[in-house]
């Protein structure tokens, strides 16, 4: 019996060391919890970072494909840009030599009108008589339209076709009006119709009929015909009117002379 109290003395101490011991482990458990938490939570950051990093790539990866397409795009277009370029290039330098070429042509076109002119005039001086003071007063308004400002070049030949053009429908053409003409070249004119038949007769009828005549060009004058013209040239004269339909006529033509 005098043992026991040792023996709880040795109880308590084991207890206590026990207890110390327990304590010590599960300091150790917290602080190997605590560790695991913060590494935890160490790899929920790494983990965020990665994921972060994860889009921004993906992110930069798209951005650098559009941006790829853009260049690719650019490149296309600067291509398309520098061919349209060069061509402009060609297009310019080809309306250059153009504007030299129209300045040498048009420094070329009042002498070629001028000479048109003259040749109209000559034509008409050595044609048949018709209608002389309205042709002659044609060219005279050309000549004066040449030398004037107010035109353009383009126009001042556009007048000269137009008489041109007149002058070519003469040739196939009847046509009749009232004129003054000389007959017998004694200086006293007289009322008569005038009858154009292309340009292969003219011939006048006085206002009563009783006349007829025919302009020679070779003596360069009128001369008068027989009565077997009067009919004729009456029926010509009404057929120009359009008073008759057209009809074969018999007209004071001369044979074309051989050539020497």
């Amino acid at each position: 019996m005098k043992y026991q109290p040792l023996k709880a003395v040795a109880l308590s101490a084991a207890i206590a060391s026990g207890l110390a011991a327990f304590g010590a482990q599960a300091a150790d458990v917290d602080d190997v919890l605590a560790a695991g938490a913060d590494k935890v939570k160490a790899a929920v950051a790494a983990q965020g970072t990665v994921d972060r990093i994860a889009d921004q790539t993906d992110t930069l990866l798209q951005e650098f494909k559009q941006v790829n397409k853009q260049i690719e795009s650019l490149r296309v277009y600067n291509s398309q840009l520098e061919r349209q370029i060069e061509n402009q290039k060609r297009m310019m330098a080809e309306l250059e030599e153009s504007i030299e070429n129209a300045t040498v042509i048009e420094r070329g076109i009042p002498p070629l009108m001028a000479n048109m002119l003259e040749g109209l005039e000559a034509f008409i001086a050595l044609d048949l008589p018709f209608e002389s003071d309205v042709r002659e007063e044609a060219i005279a308004q050309l000549y004066t339209n040449l030398d004037s400002a107010r035109f353009s070049n383009a126009e001042k030949f556009r007048q000269i076709l137009e008489v041109y053009d007149i002058e070519a429908g003469y040739s196939s053409t009847i046509d009749t009006y009232r004129d003054l003409l000389d007959i017998n070249g004694s200086g006293s004119e007289v009322e008569v119709d005038v009858l154009r038949v292309g340009r292969i007769a003219l011939m006048y009828q006085s206002k009563d009929k009783s006349q007829v005549g025919v302009w020679d060009s070779a003596s360069e004058s009128w001369v008068e015909l027989g009565s077997e013209y009067r009919r004729p040239i009456d029926q010509g004269i009404r057929i120009a009117k359009k008073l008759s339909p057209q009809d074969v006529i018999q007209l004071p033509v001369k044979a074309p002379e051989a050539a020497q």
